[in-house]
This record gives C-alpha cells, sequence and structure tokens, in this order.
C-alpha cells in the first residue's frame, strides 16, 4: 500500500517538472504556436474542399502553405518599403501641418480662447512627436530582431501545416485525455467550436472586410499616405465598438475643414458603409452559431493586448469565452443569453 502510494506521489513529481520544462521550452514560441492554429482553424473550410478533389491531406496542406507563402512574400515585398516612406512622409507632414486652424472652423466655439488654442496645440505636437519617435524605434527593433523573427514565423508556418493536416488526429487526442464525460465532452467541443467561429469570423473577419472598404474608399478618392491609413483602418476594424470611424471620421473632418468637398463626401460614404455592413455581413457569417456578447470581445481584446501583446485581439476573447462556457457545462445549465448566447 505505501510503496503504491509513493510511486503515485513520484509520478506525480515527475509529471509536474517534466510538464514545467516542456513549458519553459515553448513558452518562447508559444504565442506563434497558438497563431499557427487559430490560422489553421480560419483555412480549414478551404483544406477540407481542396482535400476533397486532390484526396490527400499532405498535398492540400502543401498547397494552401504554397499559395500563403507566396503572398506573404509579395505584400511584404509591396507593403513594407511603401509603408516605411509613407509612415516618414506623414509624421513629417503631421510636425509642420497647422491643425489648430482645421479644428477651428470645425468647432469654432470651443477654440474660441487663445490660450485654449495653444493648449490643445502643444499637446498634438507633444503627441505626434512621441508617437514619431516611438514609430522609428519599433522599426529599428524590427530591423535588429528579424532573425528571431524569421524563426518565429517559421514556427507558425510548421504549426499551421500540421494542425491542419491532422486536426482529425489532434481532436481525438485531446478528447481522450480530457477529465470528463462524453456527454460534458461533446457540448464542450461544440461550443468551443461555435466560440471560436463567433469570435475569428464574427469579429476578425468581418472587420477585415470593414477596413478593406474604408481602404477602398482611400485608394479610389486619392486621399495622401492611403497605404498607411488603410492598415489602421483595416486593424481598427476588429475593434468592437471602436471600428473603422476612429480613423475615416477624423479623415472626413480634416477633409472637409480644408475644402476637399469631393473626396469628403466619397470616404464619407465609404466610412458608412463599411459601418453599416456589420449588421448585414455578422449575421450571414455566424448564423446558427454561438454568438459572444460584444464586452466579452471588447474586455478580452484589450486584456489580451496588455498580455500577449497584438495577438492577444484573438486569444484574449477567446480565453474570456471558453472560460464562461466551462463554467456553465460545469453547474450544467445552458449559457446565459447575457454572455453567451447559442442558436
Amino acid at each position: 500500500m505505501n510503496d503504491q502510494y509513493y510511486k503515485k506521489i513520484a509520478t506525480t513529481i515527475i509529471f509536474v517538472v517534466v510538464a514545467i520544462l516542456a513549458f519553459l521550452v515553448i513558452k518562447p514560441i508559444l504565442l506563434s504556436v497558438v497563431f499557427g492554429v487559430l490560422l489553421a482553424f480560419i483555412f480549414l473550410p478551404l483544406f477540407k474542399y481542396i482535400k476533397k478533389h486532390v484526396k490527400s491531406g499532405f498535398a492540400a496542406a502543401s498547397i494552401i502553405c504554397f499559395v500563403l507563402a507566396i503572398l506573404a512574400i509579395l505584400l511584404f515585398w509591396y507593403l513594407v518599403p511603401l509603408l516605411i516612406q509613407q509612415s516618414v512622409k506623414f509624421f513629417l507632414q503631421l510636425q509642420t501641418m497647422d491643425l489648430i486652424s482645421p479644428l477651428k472652423q470645425v468647432f469654432p466655439t470651443f477654440f474660441s480662447s487663445e490660450e485654449i488654442s495653444l493648449e490643445v496645440g502643444s499637446a498634438l505636437s507633444s503627441f505626434v512627436n512621441n508617437l514619431s519617435t516611438f514609430v522609428i524605434r519599433s522599426f529599428s527593433n524590427m530591423l535588429l530582431n528579424l532573425p528571431s523573427i524569421a524563426l518565429q514565423f517559421f514556427v507558425v508556418c510548421v504549426t499551421f501545416f500540421f494542425v491542419m493536416k491532422d486536426h482529425d488526429l489532434m481532436i481525438k487526442y485531446l478528447r481522450s485525455i480530457l477529465p470528463f464525460s462524453k456527454e460534458v465532452e461533446n457540448k464542450l467541443f461544440e461550443q468551443s467550436k461555435g466560440i471560436t467561429h463567433s469570435v475569428v469570423y464574427g469579429q476578425i473577419i468581418t472587420g477585415l472586410i470593414q477596413g478593406l472598404i474604408v481602404a477602398a474608399g482611400l485608394y479610389i478618392f486619392g486621399v495622401s499616405n492611403a497605404t498607411l491609413l488603410s492598415l489602421l483602418a483595416i486593424f481598427a476594424g476588429i475593434l468592437p465598438i471602436v471600428g473603422t470611424t476612429v480613423v475615416w471620421i477624423p479623415i472626413c473632418i480634416y477633409l472637409f475643414a480644408i475644402g476637399n468637398f469631393g473626396q469628403f463626401i466619397g470616404i464619407l460614404i465609404f466610412g458608412v458603409i463599411a459601418s453599416t455592413i456589420d449588421n448585414f455581413l455578422r449575421p450571414l457569417i455566424v448564423s446558427k452559431r454561438t454568438n459572444v456578447h460584444t464586452a466579452i470581445v471588447l474586455v478580452g481584446m484589450i486584456g489580451g493586448v496588455f498580455m500577449l501583446g497584438v495577438l492577444g485581439l484573438l486569444v484574449g476573447p477567446l480565453i474570456l469565452a471558453y472560460l464562461f462556457t466551462i463554467l456553465d457545462i460545469y453547474r450544467n445549465k445552458n449559457s446565459p443569453d447575457i454572455f453567451i448566447s447559442v442558436k
């Protein structure tokens, strides 16, 4: 009896030590692994479609990875020099631009006092200088860390390939180690899949489409620094509540203040389309699936950014949503509509 007891303790200690060591090994590349898994989930429908025609999971995954690699190289080759050029041009323009005069035309009452105008102008100038310093430092760090970035990108690609290729085997393995009953296990997997679909497709993909609509307007109407502003719009599009309005409304105000009414009307139309298309696009993408409350997504994104950086925009909402799902399954009740609703 004592021997069995000590053997269990020894086995547990060995397992905990090995698990900690494994975590320390994976920790530097953990975010890359998570990102690769999420990418595999996004492209899984395409993988299944291609696999039906080529009859090989290896071939289907290879085709998708090859096409995405070519697109990534082309985008990097085209966008990075253009983005650097426009960023430098944009910040140089901001440093020499009279930011107060357009604001006075739009908000004459607020800027009626000369003291307020000076204070706001000083604050804007300080903000622009700090932002310029931050961007330059970020570019420098990126160049210095290129070998590390390349390795992380390689990990993303490997994870993406094998998770997509062997997703069925991985799900079976995960099911085999879960300490739940079959009923709870099936419910957990079903709701987790719906949650991931709702966050990734309903929020991220929909937001990207909204950002691309604003970007199309910026290019069509020839707005200066369109590439930089388009990337900002695409990034802002995935943020709930905030959305692309944080980009196109200031642009519209500026264009109206300087008298470019043609560009103003064009950007306004595309901005309104981008902001309202969410009402039609989101139900189409996440219909008959689990819906996650906007507050959960927003809080998860903000907390995720602080904890994990940019990847937290994806991972943060999923962690909170999974927590509420597990809690509701644990108490053997349906998820409350206020947090997660299951159709």
